[in-house]
């Protein structure tokens, strides 16, 4: 299903291919020759999402854009079953694996692989040709690329990156506050937004 939000309407090449049970919501464009498979979900938000040409984006992907933080995607990029994207650009010739994740401001180099169930942080650089193991972690610019056991060496790095404010615009609570009621009351808003969504096409 394709559907305008704010405004905004996906805009597909004719010569892709878009799953029956994916949704596209707002301002998405998905090149030529790609196929997007059952159950994706690609939601533009306030921001943009753009597709390059050839790419496969399998089932049941999320990518998630902002207007802070846009998802750009080069030509020939593979994303595996139960990615999720979100404010992140990937460059021509990526290989993304099942299950990855990776967060906004993020950059994945060209033929750069993230394997099975890894993680990319916000603000990371993964240089051309890098590889994340399957269940690791790269985090920081340049990418450290740790595995998963490493907690003090991740956080270390990590805590600099400042996912609340970066995020949700939210100072990082001391300790035993939460930032949790603000949160969710801006996010919820911002989905709430979709209320007024129209199905097109």
């Amino acid at each position: 299903m394709l559907y305008e939000h704010r405004g905004k309407r996906p805009v597909v090449d004719p010569s892709a291919y878009v799953s029956p049970s994916a949704v596209l919501c707002g301002e998405v464009q998905i090149g030529a020759g790609c196929a997007v498979g059952f159950g994706a979900v690609l939601s533009a938000e306030s921001g943009s999402i753009a597709v390059g040409r050839e790419c496969v984006i399998m089932e049941n992907v999320v990518i998630k854009a902002s207007k802070r933080a846009p998802v750009k995607i080069g030509d020939h990029v593979l994303i595996g079953p139960r990615a999720y994207l979100t404010g992140c650009t990937v460059e021509t010739c990526a290989f993304l694996a099942t299950g990855v994740a990776i967060f906004n401001h993020a950059v994945i180099g060209a033929r750069a692989e993230v394997r099975i169930n890894g993680v990319v942080h916000l603000k990371t650089r993964l240089p051309a040709d890098a590889t994340v193991p399957i269940g690791w972690v790269a985090v920081g610019d340049p990418a450290a690329i740790l595995p998963p056991d490493q907690h003090d060496r991740i956080w270390a790095i990590q805590e600099k990156l400042d996912f609340p404010q970066t995020i949700f615009g939210l100072a990082r609570p001391e300790p035993g506050a939460t930032v949790m009621p603000e949160l969710t009351r801006r996010y919820a808003a911002l989905l709430r937004a979709h209320a007024e969504d129209k199905a097109i096409g």
